[in-house]
């Protein structure tokens, strides 16, 4: 695991889930290799889908910018150190 606090950079997430989701993060990281970005987000994605309901999305890297529509309530970009975690549960519906 990396060593140091989450620094959370953007959040609208409760801050009972913002918990969850970083507990759910450095649990995958005392799991997995730091680099194997793909196990790790995988983990916190099915972790979250099994406490919140499915629709979770989880980036996991050290250099990326993304875009994203999510549901409201659902979206946090944290790093720990210089890995950095992007988890949102995409929007249900989309209006016409």
């Amino acid at each position: 695991m990396l060593e140091g606090k989450a620094v959370i950079r953007e959040t609208d997430m409760p801050v009972k889930m913002q918990i969850q989701a970083m507990a759910s993060a450095s649990q995958a990281l005392d799991l997995y290799d730091v680099s194997d970005f793909i196990s790790i987000a995988a983990h916190i994605k099915k972790e979250l889908d099994k406490v919140y309901g499915r629709g979770w999305q989880c980036v996991v890297g050290s250099n990326f910018g993304c875009f994203i529509t999510h549901s409201p309530e659902t979206f946090i970009y944290f790093a720990f150190e210089t890995l950095t975690f992007l988890i949102y549960r995409g929007p249900s519906a989309y209006p016409h």
